[in-house]
């Protein structure tokens, strides 16, 4: 197994300078040891997102004497993991099913708290991702406007890995566009604020499409183990 990196890629300085002051970075960190987000932490990301839940309340407890930290669940989320999920996480980005908004809005009651999400979108064929459909998502707005303890004010998109440049610009085109029919349509609490798209690859086309958070992590701190390491524990 590759070694997990302790430093930033050497390009972290021109990559961070480079995002507009109206784009949040979310530095993802995901498999990466905590000595990365420290350092990333000293250049001024407040922002981290991490793909499994377990892994990342290791991390924050390594990590409890930063206490302007704010973090992003990006990865899929299990319907059984939602409670720890709201516990955990300022916001969530794979909001994609009803069923998981559902869970999560019943956890969120109960935590009394009300954490901000995404709904993530698929807005063209790509069997291996999570997502609703765009045709599936305007008959289950009504349904998601319903509760009352998430602030569902986000989409998040991803192309389709080896996307073609037209494709990737059609997918974030899509969420823009969809973003700003459901913000027509009057809901009581479903207001779409911000546009979560581009990873380390085409983060530079998802901004000039409206993106308002990047999620960044190679580009930041260069390439990264397959895989956690086997002594932690992870979901």
């Amino acid at each position: 197994m590759t070694a997990a990196p302790s430093a930033l890629s050497p390009n972290f300085d021109a990559i961070y300078q480079s995002i507009p002051p109206a784009v949040t970075l979310i530095a993802v960190t995901k498999f990466l040891p905590v000595e990365a987000i420290r350092a990333a932490y000293d250049k001024g990301v407040r922002h981290f997102g991490e793909s499994r839940v377990q892994e990342a309340i290791a991390k924050q407890a390594q990590l409890s004497d930063l206490s302007d930290l704010t973090w992003h669940l990006i990865g899929h989320l299990q319907t059984n993991k939602a409670r720890k999920a709201v516990e955990h996480f300022d916001w969530i980005h794979s909001v994609d099913s009803l069923k998981l908004a559902q869970r999560l809005d019943q956890a969120a009651q109960e935590l009394g708290q009300k954490p901000r999400c995404c709904l993530q979108i698929k807005l063209v064929p790509d069997p291996p991702k999570y997502g609703f459909e765009a045709t599936e998502l305007d008959s289950l707005l009504p349904q998601l406007d319903q509760l009352t303890h998430l602030d569902l004010c986000g989409i998040m998109t991803i192309p389709p890995q080896g996307a073609s440049p037209d494709t990737v610009r059609e997918v974030f085109m899509g969420a823009k566009t969809l973003a700003d029919t459901i913000n027509q349509q009057g809901f009581t609490r479903l207001q779409i604020a911000q546009l979560s798209m581009g990873m380390s690859g085409d983060y530079r086309e998802a901004i000039a499409y409206g993106a308002t958070m990047v999620r960044l992590g190679t580009v930041l701190f260069g390439s990264r183990p397959l895989s956690p390491p086997a002594a932690t524990p992870y979901d």
